[in-house]
């Protein structure tokens, strides 16, 4: 090739880590791939990317061609010859098959073996989104979920062949699902292994398809199932059902369902985890007095005690009145927030009865005048 600087060729800085060589050289070398690559040029192209990741990537060529250019590694590199090529297993090509590998897939040698297409195979899992109400995930019930799957064929069990039929292995892959081709490149013969074209990877032909599955060994059915919602279920969990997904292959077992759990909101309760939450209401004698009130739980009404003095926001925790817990073993707790009322508006009495109250507390305070529309009222009825 021309002297044409390395780094150049795979478009890196001098200083570029081994990790970025090669990421550049696997980019290059599926671009100019001969068989990927059918353009003027891109041939020539694909070889100067090997030979210059060839160097590059190798620590002692590099010290050399860094000190000597070219000349430095005059000999070792190219692929000139059957010598350099040797099958990538020589020295200094130690890497390329896992590369190629890489970019190519088991086009290249060194490639994971196939699993056998006959062999049995788990069904898909699923997935549902169950929504409920909020209640419900306190208390936990039982209700039905419908959703559709692919189920094993019931006339053929399975196999996609007629009653009375077998499927046959394919004898073009021999029932592996997949072919070696070899082609010859401008580097020597290349093996890659592609889908089977007659039978589609399968390995097996079906002569006489199942007229219920068309062949296909499973067929697509509406399954119901029933499901206990257990008590204490938080909205975004999620609960798996085995053996409630997709139908296996070639007598695989059933893939699993995974329900996922919304919960709508409540207007009276929020909940965070295993503790609910909530506010009530109380006046300010209430408050200031003290009181027994019926409170709301998410098990039903129960009493609060109000201390006297009790402040606004305060808040009570009521112990075992939460959200059960999943595994059992009781529940959490619920925090009510007291919040105190004061009225808008006051009659005659009250505002006496309060006046009466500051100056027992021996304070003063200013009452506001009566509003324009009170004494508006208070004149036209004639009571100024």
């Amino acid at each position: 090739m021309a002297q044409e600087d390395y780094y150049k060729i795979l478009g890196v800085d001098r200083n570029a880590s081994d990790q970025d060589i090669s990421k550049a050289y696997r980019k290059l070398a599926k671009k100019y791939h001969p068989d990927l690559n059918h353009e003027p040029g891109a041939e020539q192209k694909y070889k100067d990317v090997n030979e210059a990741y060839e160097v590059l990537h190798d620590k002692q060529k590099r010290a050399q061609y860094d000190q000597f250019g070219a000349a430095g590694v005059n000999g070792q590199a190219g692929f000139g010859g059957q010598g350099a090529y040797g099958g990538f297993g020589g020295q200094g090509f130690g890497d390329f098959g896992d590369i190629f590998s890489d970019i190519f897939g088991s086009s290249f040698g060194g490639g994971r073996r196939r699993a056998n297409p006959t062999d049995p195979v788990r069904g898909q899992d699923l997935d549902y989104t169950l929504t409920i109400d909020f209640m419900d995930a306190i208390k936990g019930k039982k209700t039905q979920v419908s959703y559709t799957r692919s189920e094993t064929c019931e006339t053929c069990h399975g196999t996609g062949a007629e009653k009375g039929t077998h499927p046959i292995t394919c004898d073009k892959c021999r029932g592996t699902g997949y072919m070696t081709v070899t082609q010859q490149s401008a580097f020597g013969v290349i093996q890659r292994q592609v889908v089977c074209d007659k039978c589609q990877g399968k390995g097996a032909i079906i002569e006489h398809p199942c007229q219920t599955c068309h062949g296909q060994g499973v067929i697509d059915r509406k399954n119901t199932i029933e499901v206990e919602i257990p008590a204490g279920i938080d909205n975004g969990q999620q609960l798996r059902y085995q053996g409630q997904g997709e139908a296996g292959r070639n007598g695989g077992p059933y893939g699993d369902l995974y329900i996922n759990y919304r919960i709508t909101p409540s207007n009276e309760f929020e909940r965070r985890g295993t503790t609910i939450y909530t506010t009530v209401p109380i006046s300010f004698a209430q408050a200031t007095l003290g009181d027994e009130i019926e409170i709301k739980t998410v098990h039903g009404s129960t009493k609060l005690k109000i201390p006297a003095g009790t402040q606004p926001n305060k808040k009570f925790t009521i112990h075992g009145q939460g959200v059960p817990y999943l595994r059992g073993g009781g529940n959490g707790d619920q925090i009510t927030t007291v919040e105190v009322k004061i009225p808008k508006q006051v009659n005659e009495k009250q505002r006496e009865a309060l006046v009466e109250f500051v100056k027992a507390s021996g304070e003063s305070i200013t009452p506001q005048g009566k509003g324009f529309f009170e004494r508006l009222k208070e004149k036209l009825s004639g009571e100024e």
